[in-house]
């Protein structure tokens, strides 16, 4: 194995660890809130959703790509490998999509009291399950012809256009059907990344607007009450800045990559790590803006030491 290809394998190996722990221990916070409180906010919803498909992702095409990298070849069979490249492009767009989803139910919290938004922020959160679970049975019917271009084994060595990714095969079946997926995906992400973009202008110009206002009052007791809703929004506002940055990148590598008659391991790989940073770095970003992951880690801690001193006495 050469010591380029260590260093890559190495490179996802390392992302496929941070991205587990951080994505599994998210999802662990919310179904103890749950499971503790029966009681989950709307936007923890929305973000537990995000938090599985951000597995679905880095299980899928993460793991396949690392152990690619460090010289594991033909580990997966035809049917392996269609459920690879499936899942995983059902885990990116419904991240894409819950993304979307999350910034415009923030728009809408924050929204001003107006009779036309004070029956959206009634709405919109009794129907959020309905929301998520569309999102999922949408990218779902999307993505059935994923597996049709996938393959475990080439039968037809005489085939020129394929990309080959050390463990699997992607084929092509045509410059018409490619194109219109090609379109489709452009169209669903340049729509999203444009629905997101403007919703963050808006909360930018609300917590702006916000910003102003409390300058002129110098009571602190209202100031605290409104420091939680700024600190979540500006999470949001992070996470969407972070997702359209690596996503608009993963996008046009990707359109590269399809057009590509035999690209090579350098950029499939840059192409999957990019494809990974998202799911990798947005759980951290989210728990570093959550007081309630502090202070849920430091209940455990404090149940453990007392369980611990039961036990001794």
């Amino acid at each position: 194995m050469a010591t380029s290809d260590l260093g890559i394998g190495m490179i996802f190996l390392l992302q496929t660890i941070a991205g587990i722990l951080g994505n599994f221990f998210l999802l662990y916070h919310y179904l103890f809130l749950y499971f503790t409180e029966w009681k989950l906010r709307s936007i923890d919803l929305i973000l537990m959703h995000l938090t599985i498909a951000n597995c679905l992702v880095i299980l899928s095409r993460g793991i396949s790509q690392m152990m690619a990298s460090l010289g594991i070849k033909d580990f997966l069979n035809d049917i392996g490998c269609k459920l690879v490249f499936y899942f995983h492009r059902v885990g990116r767009n419904v991240s894409v999509d819950t993304t979307c989803l999350l910034s415009v139910f923030r728009v809408i919290t924050i929204s001003p009291r107006t009779s036309r938004w004070e029956e959206l922020k009634v709405k919109v959160p009794k129907n959020m399950g309905t929301f998520n679970i569309l999102c999922w049975t949408l990218n779902m019917m999307l993505n059935i012809m994923v597996p049709v271009y996938v393959t475990g084994k080439l039968s037809n060595k005489n085939i020129t256009k394929k990309t080959n990714y050390g463990y699997c095969y992607a084929l092509s079946h045509g410059k018409f059907t490619e194109s219109l997926y090609i379109s489709l995906v452009l169209f669903h992400d340049i729509f999203s990344f444009g629905l997101m973009v403007s919703a963050s202008s808006f909360m930018v110009f609300i917590l702006h607007r916000h910003k102003q206002r409390v300058q002129h009052i110098h009571r602190t007791s209202i100031s605290s009450k409104t420091s939680p809703e700024s600190r979540a929004t500006q999470s949001i506002l992070v996470l969407v800045s972070t997702f359209v940055s690596l996503c608009t990148l993963s996008t046009v590598i990707h359109i590269f990559l399809s057009l590509s008659n035999n690209p090579s391991l350098w950029l499939l790989n840059t192409t999957s790590l990019i494809a990974g940073c998202f799911p990798t770095v947005s759980p951290y970003i989210l728990m570093s803006h959550d007081s309630r992951v502090s202070r849920h880690c430091f209940a455990q801690i404090r149940n453990t030491k007392s369980s611990k001193l039961i036990v001794n006495m």
